[in-house]
């Protein structure tokens, strides 16, 4: 073990304190002052600035490959980068002073600064800034961000090796490429102790990614003046104002090529060549090496979306194997046999699907929908109901217990949240001008008062309720359109020879059901367009405290709209549409104009597929356009001009700052996503088996997508910690408990399970075909002449007398005329008994799953135990060793009772 470290008596937050206006640069600091002014002879323009490097590290830039990402000495690496163009407008000097106060408060805090002038750049127009945090600096963040540094190699042993391992083979990357570095006992960096580190070389003793975490740490905090009476702080206001263009670290190397520099890992070829390319989509995650590259909050969600695909192989097996059981029982369903049967449901006359304009139809004209219908309505759809109840529940307790593995492995075990999402937010102390004093560290911070807050909230709740109003409204247009195109759609259907080929299997209800969810989606984007900036601007309004707060506010006002946005259509259908639609003589109506819709004959439930079918694989469909084509574009028009230029004029940083910006919400769009996406496959998985199925194709598409687009489409993200997925995991947790009520209500009220059931076990007179009579027993008889002269039809050309409609209701000639039979009563507590029955037995056998697996397996909890003794144990025995080598120099604070006390210490924490 070389334990090198250097030990500083300040910290570098001292040093700036102290220095009262004085650089406390070294001497290999480069001042950016003048540089503001390319023709400013105060100024040092970036030929002039090498002159200040030591002279033995000075490197001839024409030997020197852009590509690189060190400074133009070649040691030091460039941590950040800022651009901005020096336009010239009223808002120029300005920005200029903005830069000048900003670059000095950054080399007073330690960072060393390097320009590249606008005439080195491709374009001719873009200063580049490039940032490199000296090993004081790190240091000294590395204590302030807690952040965990080895301390010894693990010795813990590896698990067994899974039998299966030879099975799996195939699915495996190289060992080289999932563990890039061995496993170590860590603990938090002091500056004080810094001989206990494993620190071999000072230089790459931090990874790239913890060195842009703590710059940009810096970044977000440094102070650029004062303005207007308040002083302003950040590099987000300076990107803001167009102080500055951008800011983000770099790309270690091309992601199509090594680099050509040995002291490079090459880390972004490695992830585009194992994991960003699509022919990959079959092999495993390099998971260590996207934390390691990206850090752990991006690492986390790979792992999460990882995990809910390899669930969703289980759900969509089982569900294919319900689909091939209505396919291949489609022949022997009793109800499509007797409706396609020309002796019975070509006899059977339905009244009008709409007045006036409607004639009477035959009821085997839908004999392919009734067939098709068979294909999700069946006994198997009850199943997979109940399976998919169980199988939410083992997915979110197996992602608890995969999610405390990774906690133990990428030391989060002691994380509760990264300083950065506990610290206030710069935003929140430069528009918070109120201070009180905080009850714990007794330190005067800012507020906002309680009646600023009030007022906030209130002015966001009301937005919030506006725009749901507004979805709500957007559906009630789609019903009346629904309403208003079915009577059309029932009349062309029933006079157009040119449709008679495909009339059996496009029903007007079907035609309705198509249209209208290809234009409720087109809706669902539109209104999803403007509310989501809409969410934003409120919750800036609102100024939540910290980063938590604002993304857990955020995420509620997405969801909530999101949820209402895609769901309401689904719910209409499954639990609305056919179910207060009155009977012949007595339709109820919608605003006293447009009557409500009828569901086929066969069931409402097709609809639903349809519609869930529709918004589902639209969105997935849309998702992948926005997520890869655009970029895509935008970046090769970006691009175009600079793609011929050679690699020796075309900078690592330009080529990275001529890439699109992921953002500080992109994770929080890719888990929208994903939740709206579990919300289909689960909330109506009752009436569409293949849901899982399409979302699995789609889930291992989104993952070589989202890969693909970070590794080569995006500037590389600033690293951040994460120790699960946040708040998602209450939004599945409730998402699930709802699917379980939803499929509940489907099965019961959507699907003709139960009135099925109900005629098979207390109805049929047949007992060598019990649902033999089953159509002609769930369809009510009205009498012709009874129908009012708003309902009845113009023409009558065969002159029917009666007309059948899908209820149960007494005949005509009954003494309780079209009023509610028995059989309907029977019926309605036999669905209202499943849905108690069902509720309960699957409510029971998923917390007695969740009881049974415990959050945190127990190897687990044995290895943190371990961990942590050891760590305790090493760190009691350099504070031991401390003390005896004070004791051997006759250090007299070092007494004897403290010695003692140090070893009774250590031999307390062997007992323990």
């Amino acid at each position: 073990m070389n334990r090198l470290g250097k030990k500083a008596n300040e910290t570098l937050i001292e040093m700036a304190l102290s220095a009262d206006g004085e650089e406390c640069n070294g001497p290999e600091t480069i001042s950016t002052a003048g540089s503001e002014i390319p023709n400013s002879s105060e100024g040092l323009n970036s030929t002039e600035t090498t002159l200040l490097i030591p002279e033995h590290q000075v490197i001839d830039k024409r030997h020197q490959s852009k590509d690189s990402i060190f400074f133009r000495d070649g040691v030091r690496r460039i941590d950040f980068v800022l651009s901005y163009v020096d336009d010239l407008n009223k808002e120029w000097e300005k920005k200029l002073e903005r830069r000048k106060e900003f670059e000095s408060n950054l080399q007073k805090a330690g960072l060393e600064l390097e320009i590249e002038d606008k005439k080195e750049s491709e374009d001719g127009k873009i200063f580049f800034v490039k940032i490199h945090a000296p090993w004081e600096v790190l240091i000294t963040y590395a204590e302030v961000l807690n952040i965990k540094v080895p301390i010894r190699e693990n010795d813990i042993p590896p698990l067994v090796e899974n039998p299966l391992d030879c099975v799996l083979f195939p699915l495996r990357l190289p060992e080289k490429v999932m563990h890039p570095e061995p496993d170590y006992f860590t603990a938090p960096f002091s500056k004080d102790k810094q001989e206990l580190y494993l620190i071999n070389d000072e230089s790459t003793f931090f990874s790239p990614s913890m060195r842009n975490r703590i710059v940009n740490y810096i970044l977000t905090r440094c102070p650029y003046g004062t303005e207007e009476g308040k002083k302003k702080f950040g590099i987000k206001r300076l990107l803001n104002n167009g102080t500055y263009t951008a800011a983000y670290p770099l790309h270690d190397c091309q992601y199509w090529k090594k680099a050509s520099d040995p002291n490079c890992d090459s880390e972004r070829y490695t992830l585009y060549m194992e994991w960003a390319r699509f022919l990959r989509f079959y092999k495993e995650q390099p998971l260590v090496l996207i934390r390691k590259y990206y850090g752990e909050k991006i690492g986390i969600y790979f792992a999460w979306l990882g995990f809910y695909t390899e669930m969703l192989f289980l759900a969509a097996v089982v569900g294919l194997i319900c689909f091939l059981y209505g396919l291949f029982t489609m022949d022997e369903n009793m109800s499509s046999k007797e409706i396609c049967d020309p002796a019975i449901g070509g006899e059977i006359i339905m009244c009008p699907l709409c007045d006036r304009d409607c004639e009477y139809w035959r009821l085997n004209t839908t004999c392919e929908a009734s067939q098709y219908s068979h294909l999700f309505d069946n006994v198997a759809t009850l199943f997979f109901a109940i399976f998919m109840g169980i199988w939410v529940t083992l997915f979110l307790e197996f992602w608890k217990r995969r999610q405390a593995r990774l906690k133990y492995e990428w030391d989060l075990v002691d994380f509760e949240e990264e300083q950065q999402q506990l610290q206030l937010r710069p935003e929140y102390e430069a528009k918070c001008t109120q201070k009180k004093k905080n009850p714990i560290t007794q330190e005067m911070e800012p507020y906002l008062p309680l009646t600023s807050q009030a007022v906030r909230f209130c002015i966001s709740g009301a937005t919030v309720l506006f725009w749901v109003s507004l979805i709500i409204a957007s559906m009630i247009a789609v019903i009346v359109y629904r309403l208003a195109v079915y009577a059309a759609f029932a009349s062309l259907m029933e006079n157009t020879q040119t449709l008679q080929p495909i009339s059996g299997l496009l029903t007007p209800q079907l035609a309705t059901s198509v249209t209208a969810s290809c234009l409720n989606f087109v809706i669902i984007m539109i209104l999803n367009f403007f509310y989501e900036r809409i969410a934003i601007w409120i919750t800036d309004m609102e100024i939540p405290r910290t980063h938590m707060e604002y993304e857990n506010r955020l995420t509620m006002k997405m969801f909530l709209f999101q949820f209402v946005n895609y769901y309401s259509s689904c719910f209409y259908v499954a639990f609305f549409k056919g179910k207060f639609v009155g009977y012949p003589g007595a339709y109820t109506y919608m605003f006293n104009r447009w009557r409500n819709e009828e569901c086929d004959p066969a069931g409402c439930l097709i609809e639903l597929t349809t519609q869930l079918t529709i918004v589902m694989a639209g969105k997935q469909i849309w998702g992948n356009i926005q997520e890869a084509i655009v970029p895509w574009i935008c970046n090769w028009w970006g691009r175009r001009k600079a793609r011929n230029n050679p690699e020796n004029l075309y900078s690592r940083w330009e080529q990275d700052h001529d890439l699109q910006t992921f953002g500080a919400l992109g994770l929080f769009y890719e888990y929208l996503e994903m939740v709206i996406q579990f919300g289909f496959i689960t909330l109506f998985v009752a009436s569409f088996p293949l849901a899982p199925l399409l979302a699995l194709m789609n889930n291992i598409l989104e993952i070589r997508v989202d890969s693909w687009k970070l590794t080569t489409q995006y500037r590389r993200p600033v690293a951040a910690k994460a120790h699960s997925i946040g708040v998602w995991q209450e939004i599945l947790n409730g998402m699930a408990i709802l699917s379980v009520v939803t499929n509940a209500f489907i099965v019961a009220f959507t699907s003709d399970m139960i009135p099925r059931l109900v005629y098979y076990y207390a109805y049929s007179e047949n007992e060598d075909l019990p649902m033999s009579g089953y159509i002609n027993n769930s369809l009510s008889v009205f009498q012709i002449s009874d129908f009012p002269e708003r309902n009845e039809p113009k023409e009558n050309p065969e002159n029917f007398v009666i007309c059948r409609y899908r209820d149960y209701r007494y005949p005509p000639d009954h003494e309780r005329k079209y009023l509610h039979t028995m059989q309907f009563w029977h019926i309605l507590a036999a669905k209202l008994a499943f849905i108690i029955i069902m509720e309960h037995v699957v409510f029971i056998v998923k917390f007695f799953v969740a009881w049974m697996i415990p959050d945190v397996p127990a190897d687990v909890k044995a290895k943190i135990k371990r961990e942590k003794y050891l760590t305790q144990k090493i760190l009691h025995e350099y504070e031991l060793e401390k003390l005896k080598e004070r004791l051997c120099q006759g250090d007299k604070r070092a007494t004897e009772k403290e010695f003692i006390a140090t070893e009774g210490r250590m031999e307390l924490s062997r007992a323990m």
